[in-house]
């Protein structure tokens, strides 16, 4: 069972009333093939979800168990390392910027963590908290991914690539049935209802399909599948920097997921960044 700060998943207030989602059934089916046929060409599906799977407990160990307060700036580097649209930016940000500014705003992300009521205002505080600008759009991927991998089954995936209702893109746009295949407009907030109500939706289909066991992670990689998919055919938007000549059928996938950052040299795990420098996670 997941805990954070020593508190039980049990208690968790409910999420807000959910949206209706029309998704697609072929397109959700084409999706999970082709996972199923990209990692079986590349050591199976469960080699996926135990790396998502140490992922988390990475995550966990760092910012699960009532010590965010004393995060050190190595540990959140090791982190961002396993977040694709961050690890590019987040150097800058840094170099420029005290990281307690950035313990504290992640400090007050988590405050009130249970309480599902207030996590769309909780993300928009720590979005908030940054520039408005191109510069920042990573932010509110920091800030997905480490609600989410503390707590996976607490916490439904929110970054971008999942949904965007800004630029109307991301796995929820490439799964939507619309009549005549007209996906120009969904009218869906890009709040936790939706994104709770989406890995539901999922929840469902994976069991229907014979899933029973690591669900948040399965519901993970069909998403990250579902867009790299999306990527490979016409190419992305705010990450076809990060995908540009990737040949690997399965690497937009593990890239979406971070999941690229895993590397084993002399039987040490490291991290190995997207610009091909080695970043060693730390013994702390």
């Amino acid at each position: 069972m997941w805990r954070l700060g020593g508190r039980k998943l049990q208690s968790l207030t409910p999420v807000p009333e959910r949206p209706i989602l029309d998704l697609s059934g072929p397109k959700l089916r084409a999706g999970f093939e082709h996972l199923a046929e990209g990692c079986e060409s590349t050591g199976g599906i469960e080699r996926y979800v135990r790396a998502l799977a140490f992922k988390a407990s990475l995550f966990e160990e760092v910012l699960g168990k009532g010590r965010i307060g004393e995060l050190t700036e190595t540990e959140f580097r090791d982190l961002c390392a396993f977040i694709t649209p961050v690890r590019r930016r987040i150097g800058v940000w840094l170099e420029t910027n005290a990281f307690s500014v950035m313990r504290e705003r992640i400090v007050r992300l988590f405050s009130g963590w249970s309480d599902l009521a207030t996590t769309d205002a909780r993300v928009k505080a720590f979005i908030e908290s940054f520039p408005a600008d191109r510069g920042h759009r990573w932010v509110r991927d920091l800030a997905a991914e480490m609600l989410h991998f503390t707590a996976p089954e607490h916490y439904p995936l929110m970054t971008r690539w999942i949904w965007d209702a800004g630029t109307n893109t991301g796995v929820l746009r490439e799964i939507w049935y619309a009549a005549g295949g007209d996906v120009s407009t969904i009218r869906i907030n890009d709040d936790l209802a939706a994104f709770a109500t989406l890995r539901l939706e999922l929840e469902g289909f994976l069991r229907d399909n014979g899933v029973f066991r690591d669900i948040p992670f399965y519901v993970d990689l069909l998403c990250a599948q579902v867009y790299a998919f999306y990527v490979n055919d016409r190419g992305g938007q705010f990450l076809r920097a990060d995908f540009c000549g990737v040949e690997d059928p399965m690497a937009h996938t593990r890239r979406l997921l971070g999941l690229d950052a895993i590397a084993s040299e002399g039987g040490r795990t490291r991290l190995k960044l997207i610009e091909g420098k080695a970043y060693v996670l730390s013994d702390q």
